[in-house]
Formats: C-alpha cells, sequence, structure tokens
C-alpha cells in the first residue's frame, strides 16, 4: 500500500494533526521516517490504529492501558485472556466512578435544597459547605 500524509491520516482516522504528532510522542505510534521531500509518510495501517486509540478512549480506557491494549493485540501468543482482563478492569472502575459521582450528585442536591437562592452570599449554606 502506498504511504500517506499525516494530515490523510488525520482526516481518516478523525483526529486532528496534533493529536498524531501527541500519539507519537506518547509511543502510542511510531513516528515514521522522513522522506526525500521532508514530509513524513506514514504507512496505511496507521489510521486503523489510531481509530483503535479514539474507540479505547471513548471507552474509557488510559494511555497507559491503551498501550498494554496494543501490545495485546499485536502480541505473537493468543491474548485474549489478558483483553478479557482489563475489559472487567475498566469495568469496575466506571462501577466504582459512578458511585462517586452518585455521591456527588446527591451532596449537591442536599446543599441546593439548603440554599433559598436569594440573599447576600455571605450565609449561603453551598458556599459555606466547600469552606468546610
Amino acid at each position: 500500500m502506498k504511504p500517506i500524509t499525516i494530515g490523510i491520516v488525520a482526516r481518516q482516522a478523525g483526529v486532528n494533526v496534533e493529536t498524531i504528532r501527541f500519539y507519537e510522542r506518547e509511543a502510542l505510534i511510531e513516528k515514521p521516517p522522513r522522506r526525500g521531500t521532508g514530509y513524513r509518510q506514514y504507512p496505511q495501517d496507521t489510521v486503523a490504529r489510531i481509530r483503535f486509540i479514539r474507540r479505547a478512549k471513548e471507552l474509557g480506557f488510559s494511555l497507559n492501558e491503551i498501550k498494554e491494549l496494543l501490545e495485546l493485540r499485536t502480541s505473537t501468543r493468543p491474548a485474549c485472556v489478558e483483553v478479557r482482563r482489563c475489559a472487567k478492569d475498566k469495568i469496575l472502575d466506571i462501577k466504582r466512578k459512578v458511585r462517586d459521582l452518585q455521591r456527588m450528585k446527591k451532596a449537591l442536591m442536599q446543599l441546593t435544597m439548603a440554599c433559598e437562592g436569594r440573599g447576600p452570599a455571605t450565609p449561603c449554606p453551598i458556599l459555606e459547605a466547600l469552606e468546610d
């Protein structure tokens, strides 16, 4: 397949050029060599790799977790059990975050119910709770 420029990679992968450079710095994708023209030419499979990264980020995986998934994806040994473990760990992490967000929501709802929403900010129960 014919190598492609960073702009084409960005367009096809649905990201901007700076995202590609960031992924290079973070070693999520390889930095291709420069051609005689001075431009970098990326292999076509870079687009699929970036789409993989983007989708994993949408599912809540951190860059370190994505690196691990990418390594498992290209591993020569069977890694399905390890990928499943990563996914289960992420599910537990998401459940924890949902619980934390629900707790935060409940606390803010209680504070807003205690606030009349008029008058000076000095005796405001929301501000007082944040100061404690």
